[in-house]
Order: structure tokens, then C-alpha cells, then sequence
């Protein structure tokens, strides 16, 4: 039986050799290019006849998931036996209900756009990581399989590694992932906290009341399931150094780290280190040692469908 393909798009050619250490796959060939106008040419240069065709990436932009949709799309009406779309990053998660009148649930649009490719012989499975939110795999068609692979093992893991021995608490940004938190802790064998938080009537701005736990004399791991702007994540390292902990620590399922973000986090003096998976690009921007790779959990994952 031949190994399976596996192509990436663009901005997730740094997970491909990872994949390709681990699992047993071939490398798909494709040409690019751009024309003058800025419209993409895309040509899988790979025979792909009866083939079992994985498709590795993210979707953090909207050029992302176009590129994921136009290759899948191509891969399956190409003649593929069975197709596996890997999301490491799920792009507008956070969209994944409306708040105020009118706003388009763009994560529910997103699903419905990976459902809309055609289905090879064999199938279509999706495999998406550490969702904000556990609903958002059922957005998908029924045609779609759909897999929620969890990060907690690969980020406690990070945490025992870089904690050693030390006594520590799991602290949370806000009461609003204090689920998360505590079941992390519960992992970690170790106390969770989280800071209040209220809301200014007249200005809507956030402002730390308290912090729920005792921290004095402790290092806190601040667990977040994203890195965006990190602006929450400097205030609740504050409220809890404020507490009386020693040293804050970050670490997150997606480091998105937009723009100057890690600058701003970095300059913020608050943090002795800031930690998290490779599941989105930006993570590239973080020192080796402060990264751990995905990429062995979702092959496991992709072998244990397989078999």
C-alpha cells in the first residue's frame, strides 16, 4: 500500500517536516505563483490517483482558508482515494456566536465553506485542535467526520517540564477560562487561581478587583487558550505578582502574537517566560526551548484513523 500524500499550504510549511519525522508520508508536490493581478495559480504537480491525501493547515487568515479550501478542493476532485484536512488553528473561533444583532457567526460561515469540498471515495475527515469552543467541530456537515483534538496534555507536559520540581500555581486570566484552569490543575496535581475582573458601567473597560487564591511566595503559570494582543494576560500577570507571586509564567494552546504583540508582552517586564505549541505561525516568532511541536499528538491521531 502506497504512504500517503501530504501537502501544505504556504504559512504551514514549518509543521511539514515535523509530519514528515513522525508519520509515514510522502511530500506532495504543487506550483505556485502569483499573476500580475495578484490572483494565485495552483497546480498539484503529484499523481493522486487512489491516493490517501492529507492536507496540513491552519487557517489564521483569510488567504489561509482559501488556499486550505482551493487544495482540498482540488486534491478530491483530482481522483484522491480519502482526504484528511489537519487544522492546527482554527481562524475565527471566536466568532463562534453572535453577541449583538446582525453579527455574522464568520466561524459557522468558515465550517460551512470546509464542508462545501467535494468528498473523495473514501471520505473526508477533519482534524481540528484545541477549539475555544467544543461546538464549533459540530459546525461541520455530517458528510464531514470531524476529530477535537485536546492540547492539555501537550501544554501540561511544557509545564511539568519547565516547572520541575518547583511549587507552583495554575492561575487563569479571568473567572471565564477558571473551568479550564482547574482542570488543567487537577492534571498538574496543583491549585488553580484566577483574578476578578469588573466592568466600568460608564467606560466598559475591565479592572482586576481580586485574586481568588494564595499566591504569596509562589510562581503562578498564567494558561491561556490564545496569545492575541496580550493585554489581559499582562494585567492578570500583574494582579498576581501584586498577590505576592515571585514570578509569572505564560503559556498558551495558539501563540497568535499579532503584529508587535510579543514585544509588548517581552517589555511589559512581567513575565520570566512565555510558553506555548506550534499550532499557529506566530509561534515561530518564540525561542525554540519556549515552543513545543503538535505536530507527534495530530500524527498519532492521523495513524490511529487509519488503522
Amino acid at each position: 500500500m502506497s504512504r500517503r500524500l501530504l501537502f501544505s499550504i504556504p504559512s504551514y510549511e514549518y509543521l511539514e517536516p515535523e509530519f514528515l519525522s513522525h508519520g509515514d508520508f510522502e511530500a506532495g508536490k504543487t506550483e505556485r505563483k502569483y499573476f500580475p493581478d495578484g490572483e494565485r495559480y495552483l497546480r498539484i504537480v503529484s499523481d493522486l490517483w487512489g491516493r490517501d491525501v492529507v492536507v496540513l493547515g491552519g487557517t489564521p487568515t483569510d488567504v489561509d482558508w482559501l488556499e486550505v479550501f482551493d487544495l482540498a478542493s482540488g486534491i478530491a476532485r483530482g481522483g484522491a482515494r480519502s482526504l484528511a484536512i489537519v487544522i492546527p488553528y482554527f481562524g475565527y473561533q471566536t466568532m463562534e456566536r453572535a453577541v449583538r444583532p446582525g453579527e455574522v457567526v464568520v466561524a459557522k460561515t468558515r465550517a460551512r465553506l470546509l464542508s462545501s469540498i467535494p468528498a473523495p471515495e473514501g471520505g473526508t475527515r477533519c482534524f481540528l485542535f484545541d477549539l475555544h469552543t467544543d461546538g464549533i467541530e459540530f459546525y461541520l456537515d455530517d458528510r464531514v467526520l470531524t476529530r477535537h483534538i485536546y492540547g492539555a496534555p501537550i501544554v501540561t507536559k511544557k509545564i511539568q517540564e519547565r516547572m520541575g520540581d518547583k511549587p507552583f500555581v495554575l492561575g487563569a486570566c479571568d473567572a471565564g477560562r477558571a473551568k479550564w484552569v482547574q482542570s488543567l490543575a487537577r492534571d498538574l496535581g496543583v491549585e488553580p487561581a484566577f483574578v476578578y475582573k469588573r466592568r466600568d458601567p460608564k467606560s466598559g473597560d475591565l479592572a482586576v478587583t481580586g485574586v481568588n487564591a494564595d499566591v504569596k511566595g509562589k510562581e503562578v503559570v498564567v494558561y491561556d487558550d490564545m496569545i492575541r494582543t496580550g493585554s489581559s494576560l499582562i494585567q492578570a500577570a500583574k494582579s498576581y505578582l501584586g498577590a505576592g507571586a515571585t514570578k509569572v509564567h505564560a503559556i498558551a494552546s495558539h501563540l497568535v502574537l499579532p503584529g508587535d504583540a510579543l514585544t509588548k508582552l517581552q517589555s511589559s517586564g512581567v513575565f520570566t517566560s512565555i510558553m506555548g505549541t506550534n499550532s499557529h505561525p506566530g509561534s515561530q516568532k518564540l525561542p525554540k526551548e519556549d515552543v513545543v511541536s503538535i505536530a507527534p499528538r495530530l500524527v498519532e491521531c492521523l495513524d490511529a484513523a487509519t488503522e
